[in-house]
């Protein structure tokens, strides 16, 4: 945990010394990366796709070849939400996100709303763990299963705190200061990337496979719809304004910039809200699905939940 302290301690100090200078320079930093060309961040992050997606078919084959049950919904979703990750970093739309704010936009939403909760849903760690030697296996499952990282673990996907941090992620990163630096430097839109990916993973994570499993889902419920309440907030002031938020594109579309900045808020507004209400509902008759079946059976317990 004292690691990961500052990892994040680290990247905050940078962010702000990042924006610091962006603001100091002024212009001479509105120069944007050439949307033709397929970065090094590109190229990583397309790389670790690739490897997440062979780590979880080898385990999938790996868990049928010893019996194993696997829900056929499970490598579905995970192969849906895989896709989306591909299509966020790939071209077309990841060279369309550096010139347009509402092709950014959809971006973000793609991962956040599409790929993070379908990815989260296939059960990606133990299905990845399964495809490795059982030498590399018990390696790498042993440290998780320690008391103090497995509490951290816990603590880190409740579903209050991974709700909190996902939260202001995206509004700390939707600051004009900092989207800007997202936009105009390379390490730092992948930065933004993987702290909107990361913290939305264990959004999902926490409330698809928390402790109380589907008995958990009423108070999900909660934290799907607040979620999509304030980014609803974000997305109605982007729309509303009545000039530009950030001066990169208003200096790349001109007199476009406020129209594409009101088109990028109308789909953080009503397209992504849609999705996170329709995900509510969702939860919400998972949670009456599982008290029926609790009433059904009264020997069942909270702790006795399973989610399979």
């Amino acid at each position: 945990m004292r690691c990961a302290t500052r990892i994040v301690l680290g990247a905050a100090i940078w962010i702000v010394t990042s924006a610091i200078a962006l603001h100091a320079h002024g212009q001479d930093l509105h120069e944007l990366p050439d949307p033709r060309v397929f970065s090094a961040w590109d190229q990583a992050a397309l790389i670790a796709l690739m490897v997440f997606g062979s780590l979880y078919l080898a385990g999938s084959r790996r868990l049928r070849k010893h019996g194993a049950v696997q829900r056929a919904v499970e490598p579905a979703a995970f192969a849906v939400g895989w896709a989306a990750l591909a299509c966020a970093v790939l071209p077309p739309l990841d060279a369309a996100a550096i010139a347009r704010f509402s092709a950014h936009m959809v971006q973000h939403e793609l991962m956040m709303l599409v790929g993070a909760p379908l990815v989260m849903a296939g059960r990606p760690l133990s299905t990845c763990l399964w495809a490795l030697p059982a030498s590399w296996r018990r390696a790498v499952a042993t440290p998780l299963q320690r008391r103090r990282i497995a509490s951290g673990i816990r603590i880190l996907t409740a579903p209050l705190l991974a709700w909190a941090l996902h939260g202001t992620v995206i509004w700390i990163w939707h600051l004009p200061a900092l989207y800007e630096l997202a936009v105009l430097s390379e390490p730092a839109h992948a930065l933004q990337h993987a702290m909107f990916l990361g913290t939305s993973m264990l959004f999902w994570w926490g409330l698809l496979w928390g402790r109380y499993g589907r008995a958990g889902y009423g108070a999900a419920v909660f934290y799907v719809f607040t979620t999509a309440i304030h980014t609803g907030i974000l997305g109605a002031l982007m729309t509303f304004a009545g000039r530009p938020f950030y001066s990169v594109y208003a200096d790349l579309l001109g007199q476009d910039a406020l129209a594409d900045q009101q088109l990028a808020g109308l789909v953080m507004w009503i397209p992504a809200g849609t999705l996170l209400t329709i995900m509510g509902i969702g939860l919400f008759a998972a949670w009456l699905g599982e008290a029926d079946r609790r009433l059904r059976n009264p020997r069942l317990t909270s702790s006795g939940v399973t989610n399979r």
